[in-house]
Formats: structure tokens, C-alpha cells, sequence
């Protein structure tokens, strides 16, 4: 497996902090498949206008991240637009402080395509779809040195968003677009900047807003998700099949001390839910992570509000065994000693890759290791991939900078399984073949 150095440091580098990598997760991904294919399917539907909202559940390092990234970078192989953000006590769906308006904020900083996968898209979208515009009038024949170009490019854009002014807020939104054409026409970098800041909710009054581009509303805490619809319009105008967006860290609102808060943040999930479910938005998806204490709490989590308990609680039917991946919910399973073997075969080729090095961990070195993993006290129920493989890398550096002792002596004299000590198979390794 050839992975280029800058990708491949950005891997090391991120998994050994425990964090998730923002590029080259293909190259480690195991596992997942349901779950994947499952909001795959998802995509298809808002590919073709419709819309959907998910939650994916599961223990810290248990992967929800992992997932998130993964299916970003799904979509927008698809031609679709990906936001992201963490929440955090700063970024809130709803907040007395502008917390809402900060996580937009994120969000459209975040905003990534194809062609621009680390975020900060804006521009590049916006550019597309004049460029979309003007290729469009010239296939029908007009050429660019017709004195009636410009106003046939005007007349375009008109057309192609005047379905937004039926929305909420688009007939701003619709004139901010114009005014963006207009300084693009005219090499107005300011004027282009301005509705680049109007469009990332940047602009605190709305009077400042009037002033630099004449338009009487902003984005704030109560409408932002109203401009998240209206940025998904105009994005499938410019020619994108949509827009994803991915809203982490639920547990930040579940550790809102202040009920009434917590309650208005529910109640946002709650807006956004019916309204996705219902079939008013189109072309966008939503999807949000979190952990089962922030989700299950009867007392402080997402359940502890009963109209969304009653929409997202799982059914008679539905069982840990038996899981239904088209419901709201998606828990996380934990991955097989299988595909974490393969985990550790994908980061010893990665890794020796990056430092120049023949790897001396063997197919045996490594399935001992996921057992010895397996047999500490307590791991069959809380050990997590993400412990897994930071233990796992920190094994690999050490083997790298002692190359004169044996994968056996690092992992301590307990572990020897090349020379047959403390073979008795962990739980679930009795049929695990080389």
C-alpha cells in the first residue's frame, strides 16, 4: 500500500493524539459496512430531493467520528457539499449568547467539495456557479463580447434563484447573490468579500449589514437553519447535488446546566427533525453524533424530552443483536477481532511506509496483540479502537527505535506468543484462523 508521506504523517500524527484524521481515512477503514451503506442509501434519497436526518451513537472512541469523516468524504465524492462542527459550551444549537450563530458559523467555515476538501468553499462555490451562469448563455449563444451579455447573465441568475424568494428569508438572500454577481463583473474584491462575510453569518447588526450591501436581516441564533436550507438551494443551482451537514459532540448540550437551555436546544433538534422527516427541506442531509448517556438520559439527554423520546426510542422488535440501521439511530457495534487485526495490518504498512523501514511485526504479533488487548481487566466491555490503536502505534515507534529487541519483549515477558506463553484464547478467538 503506497500512501503519500504528507497523508500518511497526518495519519500517525492524529491517530497517536486520538484524534480523527481529516484526510486519507480510506486507507484505514475496516469495518462499518451496514452502517455506511445504510446512509449511503440516505444520500441517494437526498441526491434525488429529498432529505434525511440521522443520529449515530456510541462510546467515546468507539468510531463516531471516525464515521462522520468517512461519510464526508463520501459525499462529496458524490458531488455533494459537506459542513462539520463540534459542538462545544461555546457552540450550541440555541444559546442566550449567540452559541446557534456560532456553530453556523463553524459550520460554513468548515463548508468543504471535491475540489476544496478541507473547508473554506464559499468562495470557490460561489465562483462556480457565476461560471456555471455564464457557460450556460454561451451554450445557448451568446457570446461574451455581446453587449447584451451582461444583462442576459442578470436575467439568468434571476431565473435560477428566483425559487429561493419563495423561502424563508430568500428574497435577501436572492439580492445578496445578485450583489455578488455584480462585484465579480465589476473586479469588486471588497464588495465580493462582504457578501462572503453576509453568507458565513459574520456580520453581528443588521445594520451594518444595510450598510455593506443593503439587505435588512443577518443570520442569527433563531434562523440560521433556515439559511442552512436556503445555502442548500443554491447550492443544487450551482450545480452541487446537495449539501451534508455533521454535528458532533451532543454531549455539550446534554451538559448544559441550565434546563430551560438544554430544553431550547431539544426543541431545535426537535424543528429540524420534523422538518427534515416531513419533506420541507430538500437536498439536504443531517447528521448527528453523540454518545448513549447523551442520548438515552431520561433526566438531561435527548430522551429526557419527550416528543423527540417518543420519535427516536427503539422499537419492541429491535435488539443489540438484531439491529435495524434504517431507523433514526444508528448505535455503533464494536468491530470484530477480525477487522482490527486488519486495522493493525493497514498501520504497520503505514507506518513503516513513513519512516523507511521493513516492519518485523508478523500476521501472529498482531493478532496477539488484539488478544492481549482483549484480556485486560475490564477491555471485553470498555476498550475502545481509538485506545487500541494509539497502544498499537505507540508499539510500532518502540519497535522502530529498538530494533535489536523482539515484538515478544516489548509487549512485556506475559506476552510472548511466539514461544507459546499465555496461549489460552481471549473470548470470541475461538475461531479466529491465520
Amino acid at each position: 500500500m503506497q500512501v503519500p508521506k504528507r497523508i500518511a504523517s497526518g495519519l500517525i500524527n492524529a491517530l497517536k493524539g486520538g484524534v480523527v484524521p481529516r484526510t486519507g481515512l480510506g486507507y484505514i477503514a475496516v469495518g462499518r459496512t451496514a452502517e455506511i451503506n445504510a446512509l449511503l442509501h440516505d444520500v441517494d434519497i437526498a441526491e434525488e430531493g429529498g432529505a434525511f436526518f440521522r443520529f449515530i451513537v456510541g462510546r467515546f472512541g468507539s468510531g463516531k467520528s471516525f464515521l462522520l469523516q468517512t461519510l464526508r468524504q463520501h459525499v462529496m465524492d458524490r458531488g455533494f457539499a459537506a459542513a462539520d462542527a463540534d459542538l462545544s459550551p461555546e457552540r450550541r444549537l440555541m444559546g442566550t449568547k449567540g452559541q446557534g450563530l456560532a456553530t453556523y458559523r463553524e459550520l460554513m467555515h468548515n463548508i468543504s467539495v471535491k475540489a476544496k476538501p478541507d473547508g473554506g468553499a464559499l468562495p470557490l462555490i460561489m465562483e462556480k456557479w457565476i461560471n456555471s451562469v455564464m457557460t450556460d448563455l454561451i451554450e445557448e449563444g451568446l457570446s461574451p463580447d455581446n453587449p447584451f451579455f451582461d444583462a442576459g447573465v442578470e436575467k439568468k441568475i434571476y431565473t435560477k434563484i428566483c425559487g429561493l424568494e419563495d423561502m424563508v428569508h430568500g428574497f435577501d438572500f436572492a439580492a445578496v447573490i445578485n450583489t455578488y454577481y455584480r462585484a465579480f463583473r465589476d473586479g469588486n474584491d471588497e464588495k465580493m468579500s462582504c457578501v462572503i462575510r453576509w453568507l458565513r453569518g459574520e456580520y453581528s447588526t443588521k445594520t451594518e449589514a444595510k450598510q455593506a450591501l443593503g439587505v435588512n436581516v443577518i443570520v442569527s441564533d433563531d434562523n440560521w437553519y433556515d439559511y442552512i436550507k436556503l445555502l442548500t438551494a443554491f447550492l443544487v443551482s450551482a450545480g452541487y447535488k446537495g449539501l451534508v451537514i455533521m454535528i458532533d459532540e451532543l454531549l455539550n448540550i446534554m451538559k448544559i446546566p441550565h434546563s430551560v437551555t438544554r430544553q431550547y436546544n431539544y426543541e431545535k433538534i426537535l424543528m429540524m427533525y420534523n422538518d427534515v422527516m416531513q419533506g420541507k427541506a430538500s437536498h439536504l442531509g443531517i447528521i448527528m453524533g453523540g454518545t448513549p448517556q447523551c442520548v438515552e438520559d431520561t433526566r438531561r439527554g435527548i430522551f429526557s424530552y419527550e416528543a423527540l423520546r417518543s420519535r427516536l426510542e427503539r422499537g419492541r422488535f429491535a435488539t443489540d443483536e438484531t439491529h435495524d440501521m434504517l431507523a433514526p439511530i444508528i448505535r455503533l457495534q464494536p468491530l470484530t477481532y477480525e477487522e482490527l487485526t486488519v486495522l493493525t495490518e493497514k498501520l504497520t504498512e503505514i507506518h513503516a511506509g513513513l519512516y523507511n523501514y521493513k516492519p518485523k511485526i508478523t500476521l501472529e504479533d498482531r493478532i496477539f496483540f488484539v488478544k492481549a488487548e482483549f484480556e485486560r481487566v475490564g477491555a471485553q466491555t470498555n476498550i475502545t479502537p481509538r485506545e487500541m490503536i494509539r497502544d498499537y502505534i505507540e508499539l510500532l515507534n518502540i519497535a522502530m527505535q529498538n530494533p535489536d529487541k523482539t515484538v515478544a519483549q516489548l509487549m512485556g515477558e506475559d506476552f510472548q506468543f511466539a514461544e507459546g506463553e499465555n496461549t489460552d484464547k481471549a473470548d470470541g478467538f475461538e475461531d479466529f484462523e491465520l
